[in-house]
């Protein structure tokens, strides 16, 4: 099964949102089947088959999710990272400041579902293949 370390090699390789998708095949030929990803503070939880969960700890200091969503604002600003206008941390910032509390991916659909604090899904993409 697959380790943290295997996975925060795959990251490494990260630079902006257009290198999302790459990241994406590169995880699920390691077996992983879905993850989620806290904006609060950077945790994220990866899955596999039978149950198996590796744990990637907190990245950064705690931030304030805005309590409502700017879903117009997020939207904008999710098409600028894609296109790789934005690194990594500046799209969480951005994320926390219009409401997004974390996103899940699922492999075998592969998408992309962003929620807001409540639990309620804001956007649901497909990932390029």
């Amino acid at each position: 099964m697959f380790t943290v370390e295997q996975i925060k090699a795959a990251h490494s390789k990260v630079k902006s949102g257009a290198d999302f998708p790459a990241y994406i095949q590169e995880i699920k030929a390691l077996g992983v089947t879905h993850y989620e990803a806290y904006v609060t503070d950077g945790h994220i939880d990866y899955h596999g088959a039978n149950n198996y969960t590796a744990k990637v700890p907190a990245k950064y200091a705690p931030l304030v999710i805005a309590p409502t969503v700017d879903s117009e604002q997020f939207k904008a600003a999710l098409v600028a990272h894609q296109q790789g206008k934005t690194d990594f941390l500046t799209f969480i910032r951005i994320c926390a400041t219009f409401g997004i509390e974390r996103w899940a991916i699922c492999m075998d659909k592969m998408t992309c579902t962003y929620y807001d604090k409540a639990g309620n899904e804001i956007l649901l993409e497909e990932i390029p293949q």
